[in-house]
């Protein structure tokens, strides 16, 4: 649990609370994070991609907030109501104790399809003993604060308009507008509740109260949707709480109309405070969806790998006509392939951290690795879910082919790299995956191949990667042809069982790596100093690959040392066991948050290390 100290003057404040400092709730379609002393600093409505309402996160004066606080000195502490996404923020006052639950309900529209377009946010607030008094300030800002709106009082709702946006706020406390933003103040003894309903509105819904009966059922109702979707779970191991949480987080990063799934909800949260090192993550990333995939069927949940089969055929097949030319890297949550990067600089960016971006010019790189991920995940569900169709087949076999004749091109690389193309390792590696995993599952299935051009190429990017991605001088796999410098991204080679975890120019890397981009645990993507990459300034360690080195150290059967580097990874995780795409020098998250790399990779190395600890 975080405990965080609200001075008198609180709900206001003048800094963004650090990025850590949140939980995540959502209804598959889109999140808010809540800050540890109850603000909801980032909300999208009606959609992960589409533009802010809350981001205070990014601008505390211009972003827009809803601020929900004791009003006097309170301590907080935050925690998941167990074994859900419903966040749960304590205060801790003088006279007494009260808490708001913060939920997106995502059971009504099984029952209610004239709700779906309403995305409720529901913040419950209850005292629990004694008596609080609260307060509550209203403020959104659309379209990533440049919008301007306009606030109507009718009744007791608060209707916020834009031009393109509509929102209701109600409540069961009394309303005041100062013109602008809704506020309320209101007392609680124990025992009393208040409710405050956010929807969107238009032409299709209207404005609608929600009662604190309602609120109530809405509450439980959500409660038994994630519970019943974890029990899926076929985890027991001992890192059952990370790894389940891990699992919720992935769920929430999930777009339920399409099965899409975003690399993060977040957009420029920085990676290192002050820095230019910003990206929009709030889209489908081929690569990190497809690890997703991985890591949801490693636990049974089959449905999630089901609905991503379903996006990949619908939107980015190569029987859509695409198969002359290379996949997009990343996709919007619904299949849209025009995703512009624009700098937004009325905003100041996290602690000053700008600029703030929105898109991603990323979605025009060639990054070859892609194509293994895709087909590797691909293997999988045909393995451990349900057998591929025959088109699927067909679409598998033109990438395929399409990676015969393409993979000794250089590429921007997994890490994005803006400094120009290289001859990286894990590119080839990754295409030998793609051949490799598509000739397993021809064989197993009896399903037609070119099978004598696939060996060949295969072999042939395995001979290429032993003879040029091998350093004599170091001793160790490389970052890319023509150079010496390490990249935490070989991690994978074993992982993707390309070499034998024993092999001895395997152990020599992993010592190689181990000494100059592991920090207590923690390991370094590559040095950006000996590697440029087209973008100013330093990083924190990389998340993902940290888990992928106690995985790399579990293969290599160096249990101890993978156990203690993987209980220290868990101490780095915020206080709800969450974590952003990096950690800074001092232990901080960095980046958007929460990341799904993170989480599926955390998954996978409970997973793996839990097995072979016995």
């Amino acid at each position: 649990m975080a405990e965080t100290q609200l001075s008198q003057d609180a709900p206001w404040r003048t800094r963004p609370l650090p990025i850590a400092e949140h939980g995540l709730i959502g209804d598959l379609r889109s999140v808010a994070l809540v800050g540890s002393d109850g603000t909801i600093d980032w909300y999208c409505c009606p959609a992960f991609d589409a533009p802010s309402v809350f981001a205070a996160i990014l601008d505390s004066e211009r972003g827009g907030a809803f601020e929900l606080a004791a009003t006097v000195s309170a301590r907080t502490k935050q925690f998941y109501f167990p074994d859900t996404n419903v966040l749960i923020t304590r205060f801790f006052t003088e006279d007494g104790v009260g808490e708001v639950q913060d939920f997106m309900p995502v059971s009504a529209e099984s029952t209610e399809p004239s709700e779906a377009g309403r995305h409720r946010l529901i913040r419950r607030v209850l005292c629990v003993r004694g008596t609080v008094p609260f307060r509550a300030r209203v403020a959104p800002r659309f379209d990533y604060g440049a919008a301007p709106h306009t606030l109507s009082m009718l009744g007791d709702t608060a209707l916020f308009e834009s031009p393109d946006m509509s929102l209701a706020l109600t409540a069961t406390v009394p309303l005041e507008s100062d013109g602008v933003d809704a506020c309320a103040d209101f007392k609680l003894a124990e025992g009393e509740t208040a409710v405050f309903a956010l929807d969107q509105v238009g032409d299709q819904v209207a404005p609608r109260g929600c009662a604190r009966a309602e609120a109530e059922r809405q509450f439980a109702a959500t409660v038994a949707y994630w519970r019943r979707w974890l029990s899926q779970s076929r985890y027991r191991g001992r890192w059952r709480e990370m790894v389940h949480r891990s699992a919720l987080t992935l769920k929430l990063l999930t777009y339920a109309p399409t099965g899409a799934i975003v690399a993060a909800p977040t957009t420029s949260l920085p990676e290192r405070i002050g820095g230019e090192r910003n990206w929009d993550y709030r889209y489908v990333w081929v690569r990190d969806a497809a690890f997703c995939v991985y890591a949801l069927l490693r636990l049974g949940f089959s449905g999630e790998a089901a609905a991503f089969m379903r996006f990949l055929t619908t939107h980015i097949s190569p029987g859509d006509g695409r198969a002359s030319g290379p996949l997009q890297i990343m996709y919007g949550i619904d299949g849209r392939t025009d995703l512009p990067e624009r700098e937004l600089r009325h905003l100041s960016g996290h602690q000053g951290s700008a600029p703030v971006r929105v898109g991603n010019a990323a979605a025009d790189q060639l990054q070859l690795d892609i194509y293994g991920a895709l087909i590797d995940s691909i293997y999988l569900y045909d393995k451990w879910a349900q057998p591929i169709s025959s088109d699927q087949w067909d679409d598998v076999c033109q990438l395929v082919d399409w990676v015969c004749d393409h993979w000794d091109q250089p590429d921007e690389g997994v890490w994005e790299t803006r400094g120009g193309r290289q001859n990286f390792l894990y590119s080839r590696l990754m295409c030998w995956v793609a051949i490799e995993r598509a000739i397993r599952l021809a064989t197993r299935r009896g399903l037609p191949a070119d099978h004598r051009r696939w060996r060949q190429s295969r072999d042939t990017i395995y001979r290429r990667i032993m003879d040029r991605g091998w350093s004599p001088r170091r001793r160790a796999f490389v970052q890319h042809e023509g150079d010496d410098v390490l990249d935490a991204s070989v991690l994978m080679m074993p992982l993707a069982k390309f070499i034998a975890p024993t092999d001895p120019k395997w152990l020599s890397t992993l010592d190689a790596l181990t000494e100059e981009l592991v920090s207590d645990s923690l390991v370094y993507r590559y040095d950006p100093q000996a590697s440029p990459d087209g973008v100013r300034g330093d990083e924190g360690t990389f998340s993902i690959c940290s888990f992928w080195y106690v995985e790399a150290l579990v293969r290599a059967g160096r249990l101890e040392e993978a156990r203690l580097a993987f209980e220290k990874m868990l101490t780095y995780a915020n206080h709800l066991g969450l974590y952003a795409e990096e950690i800074g020098r001092t232990g901080e998250q960095q980046g958007n948050f929460p990341q799904a790399f993170t989480h599926l990779s955390l998954i996978s190395a409970a997973f793996n290390l839990d097995r072979a600890l016995g």
